[in-house]
């Protein structure tokens, strides 16, 4: 059987809120169902056509529990006969989703699916999911002894800074690259970049909230450097060059190319490929690299044959210790800010990259795209579209 071509018909995505702010009153569901409903108003399409919806979350518990694709399916009314199930590849969830909408498609399981991811970390935050048992920490005895000689396993945070340390970053660059983060996505929403990816919804004081409320405009490398790290004393890293913790939801129509033909919707992307990685889980955050590497080699392009780049910024040494393994032109990269500044709703930032990143290549009317995620854990996702006429 012929593998079908899979496309990119539409994506969106809410604004992205600060925690415990202008989204915190959403429950998770609803507000991907906001998404949800957005998708189908703007490409016109009857429900009862999409065969699965996939969803990326991290913290599966509380008000993201109990499969929450099927939740937001029910709560946004599409037909009971729309089935939906959810993933977890920690920070790489919603990009998985979109992998695996994309692959179904590709092997002729799916003609229309939506992927997409949710977190509202105001009402389930980081860690939620982690329950303290005999052990203390869900890897089980035998993960814990692996690595106990190395040290053993370490959070995010100090993960991060090992990276910093091994890649020789100083505090001063990963502060510069956060407030450069900052100032594009300053400018990005000043010249409405965003605007056709964003979903407007109504915020906790009741007005609409139609742009991303993390971006701080004034944040300069003096009011960065002036933060306490975070994690190690005398470390570099610190909540200024970290991802924010964010709430925000995220959606994209994924279509075999007959079918959107058939429905006289236009294709907007093609999948080229997947990739992905994994690595020393003290190391968690460098998978990405493998990850980069492995996908171009797979379909035969080099770095510099790719337009534009979506390279999620859980911590700047992550993106800097990339750059400097990959060589990639740097103002190609994150050209619209990144998490740094726009905030990291962790199941939504799969998705959320990938709706920031095919419509940024429209905009300068850009080829190839490439999107890459490191992962809690050491593994990593990277997806490479080409956009279409």
């Amino acid at each position: 059987m012929e593998m079908k071509s899979a496309v990119i018909v539409d994506a969106v995505r809410t604004p992205i809120g600060k925690r415990n702010g202008a989204l915190s009153d959403w429950h998770p569901a609803d507000l991907l169902g906001e998404v949800f409903t957005a998708l189908q108003r703007r490409s016109d399409l009857d429900p009862e056509l999409i065969d699965d919806v996939i969803t990326g979350c991290v913290m599966q518990v509380g008000e993201q529990s109990m499969n929450i694709a099927r939740s937001a399916v029910l709560g946004a009314g599409w037909p009971a006969t729309v089935p939906g199930t959810t993933v977890d590849r920690q920070c790489g969830s919603g990009q998985q989703a979109l992998h695996f909408a994309a692959q179904g498609v590709m092997a002729g399981v799916y003609d229309v699916v939506v992927a997409s991811g949710v977190e509202v970390m105001s009402r389930v935050p980081l860690g939620s999911s982690i329950l303290e048992g005999r052990f203390g920490m869900p890897f089980g005895p035998r993960v814990g002894a692996r690595y106990e000689i190395e040290g053993g396993l370490v959070p995010e945070g100090v993960s991060a800074e090992l990276i910093a340390g091994k890649w020789g970053l100083t505090r001063e660059a990963l502060d510069v690259f956060s407030s450069e983060s900052h100032a594009r996505a300053h400018q990005a929403t000043e010249e409405g970049r965003f605007d056709s990816e964003i979903v407007p919804v109504v915020a906790s004081n009741g007005l609409l909230l139609d742009k991303d409320e993390g971006i701080r405009a004034d944040a300069t490398v003096g009011s960065l450097g002036a933060l306490k790290p975070s994690f190690v004393d005398d470390g570099r890293v610190t909540a200024g060059n970290s991802s924010q913790s964010s709430d925000g939801a995220s959606a994209v129509l994924v279509m075999s190319e007959v079918r959107a033909v058939e429905l006289g919707l236009r294709p907007r992307a093609r999948f080229c490929g997947f990739g992905l990685a994994g690595a020393d889980p003290r190391l968690m955050l460098t998978a990405h690299i493998p990850a980069t590497r492995r996908l171009l080699d797979r379909v035969g392009l080099e770095i510099d044959d790719i337009d534009l780049f979506e390279v999620n910024e859980t911590f700047a040494s992550v993106v800097l210790a990339w750059e400097k393994e990959t060589r990639p032109e740097m103002e190609l990269v994150n050209v619209n800010g990144g998490a740094i500044a726009l905030g990291h709703p962790l199941g939504c930032s799969g998705t959320r990259l990938m709706v920031t990143l095919l419509n940024e290549l429209e905009r300068r009317d850009g080829r190839y795209g490439m999107q890459i995620m490191s992962e809690s854990g050491g593994m990593a996702n990277a997806t490479i579209i080409e956009r279409l006429g």
